[in-house]
């Protein structure tokens, strides 16, 4: 199907940033598989791209059994050749950590950190194969400093960030490029009604459509960088939490980072 193409395997394809971003790839000529849980999501996709620009199926990324069957249903499709992993899918359930349900704390690290593990581990032996591959993870702004209110999801973006600067040690020695992609607020359904429309107009927090994180991912493939920020001005929020964390946490707590202007640095 994809005829020489070359092709991007993109978790939480239905909607979104993973929408836009199969978007936006199928408009350059790439091969495109969608995967999510949103059926409905993928069928419309799989309309509007076209049958022979992708291939789009149910994908449960915590299920290692079912992550490897896409994979083994793209890989002849797609010609044996996977130019990008994009693990992109996950959950935002948040509130007070004393007052969480526990399984709802359960179901984030499943999906937002066991599931780019397994998608990455399944996914090696066709990014191996493909020269000049890039594995591509969404982490998060609260990989910067811990978010208060959604911290079990935060750690997950962490740890997210972390595996990709180790993996992109390890994996150079395998001719496999790896990055990661920290969005801010990024106006997609995992956010609760009203946050989007309430956010501040500037700064680092502002509101940004997700085609914005889509052309950072066709960025990515074309450049060597591990960390891509969006908006870029988050990265002095990631400076200067290494720099002075009790700065930052104590302008977390007073919302300063959330309401000040772009420029706002801790110090």
């Amino acid at each position: 199907m994809a005829a020489e193409r070359k092709s991007i395997f993109i978790t939480g394809a239905a909607s979104g940033m993973g929408r836009e971003t199969a978007r936006l790839f199928a408009s350059k000529g790439w091969f495109v598989g969608g995967y999510d849980v949103n059926e409905a999501g993928l069928e419309s996709l799989r309309e509007e791209l076209g049958p022979k620009n992708c291939l789009v199926r149910r994908l449960d990324v915590t299920d290692r059994a079912d992550y490897r069957a896409a994979l083994d249903r793209f890989a002849p499709a797609a010609g044996g050749r996977l130019d990008i992993l994009y693990n992109n899918a996950g959950i935002g359930r948040g509130g007070p950590f004393d007052q969480q349900p526990f399984e709802d704390i359960a179901a984030v690290v499943q999906v937002n950190l066991m599931g780019v593990l397994i998608g990455i581990y399944e996914a090696v032996p066709l990014l191996k194969a493909t020269p000049g591959s890039l594995c591509f993870t969404t982490s998060s702004s609260s990989a910067t400093f811990g978010m208060p209110g959604i911290a079990v999801y935060s750690a997950t973006k962490h740890a997210v960030k972390g595996l990709t600067e180790a993996l992109s040690v390890e994996f150079k020695a395998l001719g496999v490029r790896v990055a990661c992609v920290l969005p801010g607020l990024i106006d997609t359904p995992i956010l609760p009604p009203g946050v989007a429309a309430n956010a501040p107009k500037e700064g680092m927090f502002r509101a940004i459509p997700p085609a914005e994180v889509a052309q950072v991912v066709w960025d990515a493939y074309h450049a060597d960088k591990l960390h891509w920020y969006v908006p870029p001005e988050l990265a002095e929020l990631d400076k200067a939490a290494a720099l002075n964390p009790e700065a930052v946490r104590d302008q977390m707590g007073s919302g300063a980072f959330f309401t000040g202007p772009t420029e706002r640095k801790a110090d």
